[in-house]
């Protein structure tokens, strides 16, 4: 459909009702683009190497995470979009990926080491929790805003099932490898966490612990779900993208 020139060391992107923010680690701010248009709306500054992101049009908001670099520490940046306003807190370790609750009053943000749920409130990031981990390196993550469910994939090889009101950890699941992107399906129930090496999915039903691994190839860990049964994984082994059926 298209291709978009001017968006230096891309990191990551993040779409809600035809609103799409992009992470720039190499001009470190943050995209805001139409995606009907695909023009860019505007560009806001950020702290170094932004990463992990998060969108809710309803409240005008966006939220980004940044990883920092030698002269600055890692931080947390939260826009109003139509009037450009931004807070920021510094974080206690790099930041991955995030999600907001339901009413989009929380921020959830994995952070790597120490391996935690940052929580925060919004849109003034007041600091509201830090949900330490059972297993090590904190990295994908996604809710179940139905069930109150937090699922935080880490490096270490587990993916977390967190109460996402209280942080109790509720279930730890083995899987294959060091994960990155995470999803949970609400039209399915499952959870799909992408795994690099040695290239597969692994999908997680939460309500009976059934774990299913599907190949893709080694050096996909980039997907995307489209709710209600499809999830695209980037695979540069075949050049392309792979389309799993969530059913």
């Amino acid at each position: 459909m298209a291709t978009l020139p001017g968006f230096s060391g891309v990191a990551g992107a993040v779409a809600d009702e035809g609103e799409i923010l992009v992470t720039n680690r190499g001009s470190a701010n943050l995209a805001w683009v139409d995606a009907a248009t695909f023009e860019t709306k505007a560009v806001l500054k950020t702290g170094a190497r932004p990463n992990g992101a998060a969108i809710v049009k309803r409240r005008s908001l966006g939220i980004v995470a940044c990883i920092g670099d030698e002269r600055e520490t890692p931080s947390l940046h939260a826009f109003g979009l139509s009037d450009h306003k931004q807070v920021s807190i510094d974080l206690p370790g790099r930041p991955r990926w995030c999600v907001t609750d339901a009413e989009a009053k929380r921020i959830f943000l994995c952070i790597r080491e120490p391996s935690m749920v940052l929580v925060a409130g919004l849109p003034d990031l007041s600091q509201i929790a830090e949900w330490r981990l059972p297993s090590g390196g904190a990295h994908g993550l996604d809710i179940d805003h139905s069930r109150g469910r937090l699922y935080a994939a880490c490096d270490d090889g587990a993916l977390v099932e967190l109460d996402s009101t209280s942080g109790e950890v509720a279930n730890v699941w083995s899987i294959a490898g060091a994960p990155d992107v995470t999803f949970f399906n609400p039209a399915t129930g499952r959870v799909h966490v992408a795994i690099g090496e040695p290239g597969l999915v692994e999908t997680i039903d939460p309500r009976t612990g059934t774990a299913i691994q599907t190949i893709t190839g080694g050096g996909a860990h980039t997907t995307a779900l489209v709710i209600p049964d499809q999830l695209y994984v980037i695979s540069p082994k075949h050049g392309g993208i792979l389309v799993l059926a969530d059913a």
